[in-house]
């Protein structure tokens, strides 16, 4: 009886083996297409496609339809470009500790796979954007040409102006969004565009600076390693005071908005300050990380609320 009780089935262990190779495999997934960029990715692409709506007077029962088409082609074109970045960069990810496990890295998913998926999920997502308008398709692949050509194939390497040129791609999502509703833009859609472009630097300047052993270990000229810390940090705080004006070409958003973006601006701008003063420059890096994390969801989540009075149908 004892025996029979102790003893696995061989059906049992193959669906327990066949599970944690699922797991593997779903976990490898979410590294290629690095879930945490795709997520933010979307929640300024959602704003933009939002505030679109907002201000052309449009409803959202009457665009649903347009929403999932927005939503799904732009996370496969982002996802598509990320996955691209993991392809073209597999010699230098060994060396950083953030990017060691990535599938590429490890060879749990062939390279030749790795790029057939990048490529086939761009393609799909630009396709997707096309059945909105045009112009959203178009914005999405300058988004992923300057991201997978500019930055990583061409400026990574070589330049310390690579952030702000990523910062590009990494802006026009809330284009897309808005571009799916209002082929022609308009000036709220470009304030979103420079409030990304801005935010980026410090956001990654600061993730730079955390990483700064890692970069110069990989060869990748990032600020932090070509120019030190007090350089890094001049930078951060200049592009931080960017932001300050912003809020108040939004003032159509209300009051309440512009309030709470400007207190969001001068703390972290004050943050970035401080960090002139302090003896623990990667536990300041760490906090304008964290504060610029929470900025981003904030403001963004803020301009929907604000506008959450126009019908649905």
């Amino acid at each position: 009886m004892n025996k029979v009780e102790t003893t696995s089935s061989p059906l049992i262990g193959n669906s327990a083996a066949a599970k944690e190779k699922d797991v593997t495999l779903l976990a490898d997934l979410k590294s290629l297409i690095k879930v945490g960029i795709v997520n933010s990715n979307l929640i300024t692409t959602f704003t933009g496609f939002w505030l679109a709506l907002y201000f052309t007077n449009s409803t959202f029962a009457a665009n649903w339809e347009v929403f999932l088409l927005t939503m799904a082609g732009s996370a496969l074109v982002i996802a598509g470009g990320c996955i691209m970045n993991n392809w073209y960069d597999v010699d230098i990810d060994p060396v950083m500790s953030r990017t060691k496990t990535r599938p590429t890295v490890t060879g749990s998913i062939s390279l030749k796979n790795v790029l057939l998926l990048g490529i086939s999920s761009t393609t799909l997502g630009l396709i997707l954007l096309l059945f909105t308008t045009v112009e959203a398709a178009f914005i999405g692949f300058i988004g992923w040409f300057t991201y997978v050509v500019l930055y990583t194939m061409w400026s990574k390497r070589k330049y310390t102006l690579n952030t702000a040129i990523g910062s590009i791609s990494g802006a026009v999502p809330p284009l897309i969004g808005w571009a799916a509703i209002d082929p022609g833009l308009h000036m709220v859609a470009f304030v979103l565009f420079l409030t990304m472009f801005i935010w980026q630097t410090p956001h990654f300047l600061a993730l730079a600076m955390k990483k700064s052993k890692e970069y110069k270990a990989a060869n990748i000229p990032m600020l932090p390693v070509v120019h030190g810390f007090e350089f890094t940090k001049r930078q951060i705080v200049v592009y931080i005071a960017c932001l300050l004006p912003l809020p108040f070409f939004l003032a159509s958003l209300g009051t309440t908005f512009m309030v709470i973006a400007t207190l969001l601006n001068v703390g972290w701008l004050a943050l970035g300050i401080s960090g002139f003063f302090t003896k623990n420059d990667l536990k300041w890096a760490n906090m304008i990380f964290i504060y610029s994390l929470n900025y981003l969801t904030i403001v963004f989540l803020l301009m929907v609320i604000v506008t959450f009075d126009f019908p649905f149908s």
